[in-house]
């Protein structure tokens, strides 16, 4: 079976037993601050098991995209050496939310490996915990020895989602390769880290709730979570030893063999890079096509390193040029059926990859520089260690891998303090990790969870109507839910229906009241925490608020009309941009509130002023056909079916909403909109920027905002017009005439000033003597900077021809002296060694070269004395 077929069989066994086929979600977990990456298929169900999410189904099946790099999952630098390490891979699950347990997850996984993949049941091994005798009999049931199920701590077969909250054992399918596979050691068994016996796939029973008092309390209804790599299983039915001979690598491999001519197996060496680059590339493709880039943070962190490891090991093979964006091609080419986003970002990608190879070469060149600097220092001093910053240095700012370092160090026989390495890789962790926590759930109140576990939804009607009545359901103050709140008092309100937007998708959240007879409450923001929970931030006004009441909710009107005339004009920039740019242009970041919009988009050099009319005029173009405004709520796969555009990396639920500018712009979108373009107005860009490697942002107003911005820009010009004796209309040409007109001046003084410098430089000429038969010019110049110092100097020395000049120079008590010796003097007379003599006069130091020196002191009441030390130093 090739993988394709792997995927699909499992995805098509579970969906034949009642499972929803589901995307795979995103490799940027929106909603957990915990990971840096999606490292397992529960990631995107994890509010479902929390009970904070209702779904339209009970089970679920899905081959989820995963990433494990750096941190506790995996070591980077481990990958390439062993079978079955990847930065990138593929979980396949089959997941139960409170519907079937223990029984249908153990009957279902044992059916497909043996009966549907005929793998062989003798060879089948089973981990369960320690005390799950349930577990233990089903096994026993299906027909498993009890010599071949192993019991085992809570390390390896009880599952966690974190400190509290679900968690449940977990029983494990291994396979016994046999002892060709193995480590050779007469006690090897299942546990060993040889891959002799492999672990196939992993079932949780979730099955408790720990609380934070570490208590295990039973879930009402217990679910299942299963995950199995697809790598492993494919290498299993393919009979390879090794992930890496499976055709989800074997083209790639072949493609890096092409490029570097080394063939995969002629070397263990060579073999280790060429595993990297295949696992790379498949890691780095399929991150940025989910939105990340490479950056010095965060996820953006880690895909540089990824890169770079992959680039450096390229190094290592010979190649001296960008190949990497070739590889990711060939990933593209082969996952593209089953992650259709790939395909439609195959450009981008590419040119991400490319432009960090270029910079990589750059880097790489100034890392080696400095490594080999450092050696010098070392052997010079003759120390045979290498400080752990140092070492750090190169991986952190450079990309160098470790072993890249310790191999060159190595060959010159110098060690490196890993100690002090590791000590600064923590700390650098710890600072990556702040960097990215605090996205969605970091910023979630506990306060909002428990409102949501405990059944409350919001049901946003705003689409349609900007004032309703709803009953007040929840009342929070701080962090805690209340029963009432009294004038003054800032509080939180979650109601059954509201008009009110909370703040998502790049539109910020709406202001007004909440009103009745009792009370008002002015809104002051409304948040979206969670998909089906609106909290109405805001303080009373008047009265006293009860828990339970009916009241009025009222959003501010104009603002809202201000914040969905920017929302639809940012979806029209996007079409626009897409259409001049380029199809690379994809939504990178969007800020839409009622005074501007903001649009960061993927976009690899700055816009030419040129482009940005063009842009600017077909927005306003579209804008004044007044194309209708549409939306529908369809499945995500028909949505995209349409052409719709996607945000990179969001995640999307089975229904979506779509809004359609006639079919100019199809998008994938939550926000309001005006119902026809021309309800615009006017769109006008103000500002174009970059904000990260390969990202720009657009700044622009509408409506009312664009009106007022032109009207404050006609106000200066009338404004400078007025100033300069003019009209708007002639300002450009009254300008020009004015700027040559102060070239002309500027021409004039500068003449004037040669002219006066001229007689300066004769007039200091005539205090020249001679001492000992050297020309000697030594006199104090006030009222000079230092830059018409030296123009004296060098004048002076040109004038002589031969001879020795010492210029003192007095400011705020501060002394400065200047001396110049011409050249045929400087074998006798070396400036900097004279300036320094002279310095200590005035309580200073100096130095400079043999023909130009410079001091400075702070007595300047023994100035003159230091001018005449001149003439003793000469005799």
């Amino acid at each position: 079976m090739t993988s394709s077929e792997i995927r699909k069989a499992f995805l098509n066994y579970f969906a034949q037993r009642d499972h929803r086929i589901v995307s795979s979600s995103s490799l940027v977990p929106k909603d957990d601050p915990t990971l840096l990456f999606t490292n397992a298929g529960m990631v995107q169900f994890k509010r479902v098991f929390l009970g904070e999410e209702t779904r339209e189904y009970r089970r679920a099946t899905t081959s989820q995209k995963c990433v494990r790099a750096g941190g506790k999952h995996n070591d980077l630098e481990i990958v390439g050496k062993t079978a079955r390490h990847h930065t990138f891979f593929e979980m396949l699950g089959n997941f139960s939310f409170g519907d079937y347990f223990k029984e249908g997850a153990i009957e279902m996984a044992w059916d497909l490996l043996i009966h549907e993949w005929g793998l062989p049941a003798e060879k089948m091994w089973i981990t369960i915990y320690l005390d799950d005798d349930e577990a233990f009999t089903l096994w026993r049931k299906i027909g498993v020895p009890s010599e071949r199920i192993v019991r085992m701590g809570e390390k390896d077969n009880f599952w966690a989602m974190g400190d509290t909250g679900p968690c449940g054992p977990c029983s494990e399918i291994v396979i016994d390769q046999g002892e060709g596979m193995g480590c050779g050691r007469p006690d090897c068994s299942v546990g060993c880290d040889c891959d002799r016996f492999l672990e196939l796939w992993n079932l949780v029973f979730m099955q408790f709730n720990r609380t934070q008092e570490g208590k295990l309390i039973p879930l009402a209804k217990p679910s299942i979570d299963t995950g199995m790599g697809l790598e492993r299983i494919s290498a299993i039915l393919q009979g390879v030893k090794s992930n890496f001979e499976t055709d989800l690598f074997r083209p790639i491999i072949q493609e890096v063999e092409s490029i570097c001519r080394h063939s995969y197996g002629e070397d263990p060496k060579t073999d280790i890079s060429i595993r990297v680059i295949a696992d790379h590339s498949r890691a780095a493709t399929f991150l940025i096509s989910d939105g990340v880039l490479p950056s010095n943070e965060g996820r953006g962190y880690v895909l540089r390193r990824i890169m770079r490891r992959a680039m450096r090991h390229g190094r290592m093979l010979g190649i001296d040029r960008p190949f990497l964006f070739q590889t990711s091609s060939r990933v593209v080419g082969l996952m593209k059926e089953a992650f259709p986003e790939l395909r439609e970002s195959e450009e981008f990608i590419s040119k991400v990859i490319r432009n960090e190879e270029e910079r990589f070469s750059e880097t790489l060149d100034t890392g080696l520089k400095i490594l080999k600097e450092e050696l010098e220092r070392l052997k010079r001093g003759g120390e045979k260690i290498l400080p752990g910053e140092v070492a750090f240095r190169l991986y952190d700012t450079f990309g160098f891998p470790l072993d890249l370092t310790t191999e060159i160090l190595q060959e010159e026989g110098i060690a490196f303090d890993e100690v002090g390495f590791r000590a600064q890789m923590e700390e650098q962790r710890q600072k990556s990790k702040l960097a990215w926590q605090g996205i969605g759930e970091g910023r979630t109140k506990e306060v909002y969870r428990r409102v949501l576990r405990e059944g409350v939804r919001s049901s946003f009607v705003g689409y349609e109507e900007l004032q309703c009545d709803s009953k007040i359901i929840r009342i929070i103050k701080g962090d805690e839910w209340v029963s009432e709140a009294k004038e003054g008092e800032e509080i939180e309100i979650v109601s059954e229906r509201t008009p009110f937007y909370g703040e998502s998708g790049g539109q910020v959240g709406d202001r007004g009241v909440i009103f009745h007879e009792d009370f008002s409450i002015e809104v002051e923001d409304t948040l979206k925490p969670f998909e089906e929970l609106i909290i109405h931030h805001g303080r009373v006004k008047r009265g006293r608020v009860r828990e339970g009441v009916e009241a009025t909710f009222r959003v501010d009107a104009d603002r809202r009309r201000d914040i969905t005339l920017n929302h639809t004009g940012t979806h029209l920039l996007q079409a626009v941009l897409r259409e001049i740019l380029g199809n690379h242009v994809h939504q990178a970041g969007s800020l839409v509130s009622p005074e501007r919009l903001r649009f960061d988009f993927t976009h690899f050099a700055p816009i030419s002023p040129k482009d940005l009319d063009r842009i600017e005029e077909m927005v306003n173009q579209k804008i004044r056909e007044n194309l209708r405004v549409e939306t529908k709520i369809m499945t995500i796969e028909d949505a995209l079916q349409t052409g719709a555009m996607a945000l990179f990396g969001e995640k999307y639920g089975e229904k979506v909403r779509v809004v359609m500018v006639s079919d100019f712009s199809i998008e994938l979108c939550g926000g309001t909109h005006a119902s026809r373009t021309g309800d615009i107005g006017l769109f006008k860009i103000v500002a174009e920027s970059g904000v990260a490697a390969g990202v720009r942002r657009i700044e622009a107003l509408t409506g009312k905002g664009a009106y007022r911005w032109l009207k404050e820009l006609e106000r200066e010009l009338r404004e400078m017009a007025y100033l300069l004796k003019s009209t708007p209309e002639e300002l450009s040409e009254r300008l020009e005439r004015l700027l040559e007109r102060q070239k002309s001046l500027e021409r004039e003084i500068e003449s004037l000033r040669a002219k006066s410098f001229h007689q300066e430089v004769l007039q200091l000429l005539s205090q020249t003597r001679e001492v000992k038969g050297v020309k000697v010019l030594s006199t104090k110049v006030d009222g000079k900077d230092l830059r018409t110092l030296r123009e004296f100097i060098d004048q002076l020395k040109v004038k002589l021809g031969s001879g020795i000049i010492l210029l003192g120079s007095m400011a705020e008590e501060k002394v400065t002296l200047l001396m110049g010796v011409t050249p045929d003097l400087t074998h006798r007379f070396k400036a900097n060694e004279l300036i320094r003599k002279i310095a200590l006069y005035v309580g200073g130091t100096g130095g400079g070269r043999a023909d130009f020196a410079q001091a400075g002191g702070t007595k300047s009441e023994r100035l003159e004395e230091a001018l005449q030390a001149i003439d003793h130093l000469i005799e």
